[in-house]
């Protein structure tokens, strides 16, 4: 038996990858040299030609039949709805087939198998018969991205006890999975339909997301997990307040993230192994020397845990990790970050145990687990406790942050309910928020006949006297909504808080790849450019960023010419602008309208002035002409080959903008030398330098 001294006390919950092989993990020093990246995902292996003809055959039959059903379906939009989970099945293949994306002999009859599949979801399909949807077991299903509107797969592990339209809802355990090179859409495929993973609690729903590949949940791969989620949340009858997030190795790092960005979603998280932050992990499990930039230092803030650590205060976490796992350093910096918050983490160590899970540690696991999903999540916690240092996480709960005194700084918001209708609020680098409690949870009351239950909301530090603000009444469905802004000096209540002229807010914020978390299409240039160092710039990187999209977010980027762009696509979308005011006539229509000059005299930032001849400005901003969108200029998502190779470096490389010297080669880390770079301000203008 595991002694007592096993189990020291911690906050969070962690478990592994659905037994998913490791394939490819990280390969410690061996990828620390920029100049000899490995490619990612590998090449595939040589396919015998009459197999590789027959797959081929059987795609463009299975493309076929799919754009027949799409038509026959165009009536009945809830069959028509179900496309994806067919979708799923022709695009393994294909890309596999496409792309060299085959790793194994084996493999060959699996995607036979994946076309049967698809063929016979189809034929369901349009005898109006789709069983896999009420099916229990292992189940696959897809759905389309709002990112790229690509068809992504994820895994169910269906309960046995589950009837459709029964009235009961399910537990749902959400598992991100290990890092896999070679964990293709064709190799996710398999694994989902034929090993139900780690852990599978009677009675519940798991839900294995595809996370887009391997990229640790990050960015698109973040997206996908909350899609995923709301398609298996309006499909079946789940309890949204019996959500576990759980997960191992790179899941384990996902899982952190997960818990400390969305605190209020899960009922308890269960990291294992993993990392939890990028420069000490990779010190210790990559042996590599950091040597970020400024700029870069401060990004490490959208994904690093440790700064996120209040939130653990409402979402409770297990944790797990073996004891001669380097990856153990995950928890333990996690738990050294909770102490300074008088959090004592649950921390569940496998003895004599490496990269898995201890058998009985597992147990133990399952008991804290099961016994909080059994409790549920709260409806109303009367204390909130969050922190963030962006505006694209900020809220929880019943809080929400709606704008920073500056991003990229800590910002926190202790809110907590106290007796006689009163409401204690503490902020800092805060300069809005809104307390929002659903109906029907309310806990206010009439203090006496004479005295109507007014809430009086106390802002400001703790132990200082503060003037309390009216802040309304109870509506009569106990719902209670108030928000507040920092003006002249003080706090003021708002009917509402809406952004006015340009600010930062959430959804748009930046940084660069922030863009790249919600609908996006390529706006590519028609004319001349204005140099040739510049469109040869132009030219490469856009490329580099419709394939690398593919490759690493396994999905097809839209693409347009600036004269295709419609009035919808700049209602719908951010728009990346490749090119310049003269070769880009979209860009050209915007130029005057933008922080950053830029014409045939420089590029000029400030007060400094760039020769045009051969830099390039990088950039994200509000589009003028749709300010709830992005524009972004000449650029994909910011991290590149080499930070492919180990998944805590997947983390944004340049800010809200930088310079780029176009004369100079792109590189595994760069599109080239990066001669300046910064943030906007959060009314997005240039900050004085400092």
């Amino acid at each position: 038996m595991l002694s007592a001294r096993w189990f020291p006390q911690v906050f969070t919950v962690f478990a592994l990858l659905g037994l998913v092989p490791l394939v490819g993990w990280a390969d410690g020093p061996k990828d620390n040299f920029p100049d000899q990246v490995r490619k990612i995902p590998p090449p595939g292996i040589a396919l015998p030609e009459a197999d590789r003809q027959e797959l081929a055959k059987g795609v463009n039959a299975l493309a076929q039949e799919i754009e027949s059903l799409r038509k026959t379906l165009a009536k009945q939009p809830a069959l028509l709805e179900l496309l994806p989970d067919v979708l799923i099945f022709h695009k393994a293949v294909d890309y596999a087939l496409r792309f060299d994306e085959f790793h194994d002999l084996k493999q060959i009859p699996i995607a036979r198998k994946l076309l049967q599949q698809g063929r016979e979801r189809a034929q369901q399909l349009r005898e109006g018969k789709p069983a896999w949807t009420t099916a229990t077991g292992l189940v696959v299903r897809g759905y389309v991205s709002k990112i790229d509107g690509s068809v992504q797969p994820y895994g169910l592990v269906v309960p046995a006890s589950y009837q459709p339209n029964a009235p009961y809802q399910h537990r749902l355990d959400i598992w991100c999975h290990g890092r896999g090179e070679t964990l293709t859409e064709l190799a996710f495929l398999q694994q989902r339909q034929t090993n139900p993973g780690e852990f599978t609690p009677p009675h519940a729903f798991v839900l294995h997301p595809y996370g887009r590949y391997c990229n640790a949940n990050k960015f698109a791969g973040e997206i996908d997990v909350l899609e995923a989620l709301a398609h298996v949340q309006k499909h079946y009858s789940i309890d949204e307040k019996r959500i576990v997030m759980r997960g191992f190795s790179m899941g384990g790092a996902a899982c952190w993230q997960f818990a400390v960005h969305y605190p209020s979603l899960w009922v308890a998280a269960a990291p294992g192994a993993g990392f939890s932050e990028t420069p000490e992990f990779l010190n210790v499990f990559q042996k590599e020397k950091v040597e970020p930039t400024w700029y870069e230092k401060k990004l490490w803030r959208l994904y690093d845990c440790p700064g996120y650590a209040d939130n653990l205060f409402n979402c409770p976490t297990v944790a797990y990790s073996g004891e001669e796992d380097r990856q153990k350093q995950a928890a333990d910096v996690m738990q050294q970050a909770l102490a300074q918050r008088n959090i004592e983490l649950i921390h569940i160590i496998g003895p004599k145990t490496g990269h898995k899970y201890h058998p009985e540690a597992k147990v133990e696991i399952n008991r804290r687990i099961d016994a909080l999903a059994a409790r549920g999540r709260p409806d109303l916690p009367t204390s909130v406790r969050f922190r963030t240092y962006t505006l694209r996480y900020n809220r929880s709960y019943w809080v929400t942050i709606d704008a920073l005194t500056e991003h990229w700084e800590p910002a926190t918001i202790h809110a907590t309910l106290l007796p006689n209708n009163r409401v204690a609020v503490h902020p800092e680098n805060v300069t809005a928020f809104t307390l929002d409690i659903p109906a029907g949870l309310a806990p206010f009351e009439t203090l006496s006949p004479h005295h109507p239950p007014v809430v009086k909301v106390e802002i400001g530090p703790p132990g200082t006297k503060i003037t309390p603000l009216d802040a309304g009444m109870m509506k009569s469905d106990r719902s209670w909504k108030a928000s507040f802004r920092w003006e002249g000096g003080h706090w003021v209540r708002v009917p509402h808080y809406e952004p006015t002229g340009l600010v930062k807010r959430h959804g748009l914020q930046g940084p660069i790849d922030d863009a790249f978390m919600d609908r996006f299409v390529m706006v590519l240039p028609s004319g001349k450019p204005m140099n040739e160092p510049l469109g040869k710039f132009v030219t490469a990187e856009s490329r580099h960023a419709i394939t690398h999209w593919r490759q690493q977010f396994r999905g097809e980027a839209p693409v347009k010419t600036d004269q295709e762009i419609t009035d919808a696509d700049i209602a719908s979308s951010h728009l990346v602008l490749w090119g310049d005011p003269k070769s880009n006539a979209l860009l050209a229509r915007l130029a005057g309208q933008l922080p950053i000059v830029w014409n045939d005299q420089g590029v000029k930032v400030g007060e400094k002035v760039y020769d045009s001849s051969v830099h390039v400005p990088i950039m994200i901003y509000p589009n003028p002409l749709n300010p709830k969108k992005y524009i972004v200029l000449n650029s994909g998502f910011t991290f590149r080959e080499y930070d492919y190779l180990n998944n805590a470096r997947q983390v944004p490389k340049l800010p809200d903008w930088a310079i780029v010297d176009a004369s100079t080669p792109m590189t595994s880390r760069a599109p080239g030398k990066i001669v300046d770079a910064g943030f906007f301000d959060e009314f997005w203008k240039i900050p004085p330098r400092k």
